[in-house]
Order: C-alpha cells, then structure tokens, then sequence
C-alpha cells in the first residue's frame, strides 16, 4: 500500500490558468480542459494556500497570429527573445475568456498572478517570461511566505504548467504536478515530451489521490 502526501502549512497548490477560453466552447480550448475544474476543486480543500496565474494579454498582443499578416495560428515566428508560436487570440483583458472557469472554487487562493500582459513577451511559465529573464515576482512571493512544495494543476501540461513546474524547480522548490487535475494541447507528443523534462527536472508527477484526505 503505497503511503499518501500530507498536505502542510510549507505547501502550495498552483492553479494555472484555468480560464474559459482554455475551455471546451473557448478560443483557444483543450480537450476535456473543464475536466479539471472537478478535480482542482476537490484538492482546494485539502490546501491552506493557493496561487491562481491568469493569462492576461492585451489586444494585438505578439503572440497572436492575428497581429501578423499572413500568418496563421500554430504557426512559428523568430521574435527577440527566440521562437515563438503563434496562437489564436485568447484571454484578452477584460473579455469574458480571460475570466476564471465558472464553477472553478479555490477558496483558499491569496494571490492571482497575471501574466502575459507585456505587449512583446508571451508569458508560459508563472515565474518568468519566454524571453527567460522577466521576473513575475512569484519567486520572492513564495519564498518570502516560506513555502517549500508546490502541486502544479490546470492547464495546459506540455504548456504553461511545464514551464511553471520546471521554472518551480529550477527555483529550489519541491515540485509536484498533479496529471489528474491537468490537461495538455497535445495529449500524445506534448504529454510524452512534458514528462521526459519533469523526469530529468527532479518534478515528480502523481494522481490526486495520491495526497492525504
């Protein structure tokens, strides 16, 4: 019988970026992506602590195919900082998409962390910006409130929660990632690709009912 993960005082759970276009009937929707919303609920009441992440962009922002003429969405371009995919426009600020879920309950949640907003950098990760050296600030937040393990959730898992949870471990952090309550764009490759990278990270992936009821 394998032992259950006590949740503590020291624990996080980070919820990423569970939003409506991410969502079946949304912009930019993953499969099953409201899936999650039943499960990350759930393991809201085992935590104390939560952080949210919203994607946040403005309108025209540099990762939209929109705001380059003849390209298309899942396409690539060269931009300062590197490649960067091209998505279709989502999670504007202010518009009904860049909203949490509906039914998504975090009660424990004390800090929303949105990112993305920066017109030129697309922001993944929680803790820094694809050009790899723009700081959240979610770093010295958690350290400075003395968290020691993070439980990675939402969407999507070969996106922004690989960045998150890498970015978590590469900051000290013991890293969880809670596939269960996660859901990727690309549930083959994206998938296989994510869990090559938490192997070699140190970031051990379990199933929610792995921690402690």
């Amino acid at each position: 019988m394998k032992s259950s993960i006590d949740v503590g005082e020291s624990d996080l759970l980070l919820v990423v970026d569970v939003q409506k276009d991410f969502c079946p009937g949304g912009r930019l929707a993953i499969e099953e992506g409201d899936a999650v919303v039943p499960v990350i609920n759930r393991l809201a009441r085992r935590f104390r602590h939560a952080v949210l992440t919203q994607d946040w962009h403005p309108a025209g922002h540099l990762s939209f195919a929109s705001s380059h003429f003849g390209k298309r969405p899942f396409e690539s371009i060269i931009v300062s900082y590197g490649e960067q995919m091209l998505w279709p426009d989502h999670c504007v600020q202010n518009s009904d998409g860049a909203e949490f879920h509906t039914e998504l309950s975090v009660p424990c949640a004390e800090l929303i962390l949105r990112k993305g907003f920066r017109q030129d950098i697309d922001s993944y990760s929680a803790f820094r910006e694809n050009d790899r050296k723009t700081s959240t600030g979610l770093r010295g937040y958690l350290q400075e409130r003395g968290f020691t393990r993070l439980f990675v959730v939402g969407l999507a898992l070969d996106v922004c929660v690989r960045f998150s949870a890498e970015d978590s471990a590469h900051a000290g952090f013991e890293t969880y990632v809670i596939e269960d309550a996660c859901r990727a764009v690309d549930p083959k490759s994206g998938l296989e690709a994510a869990m090559r990278s938490f192997a070699k990270a140190g970031i051990t992936m379990i199933d929610s009912g792995a921690l402690a009821s």
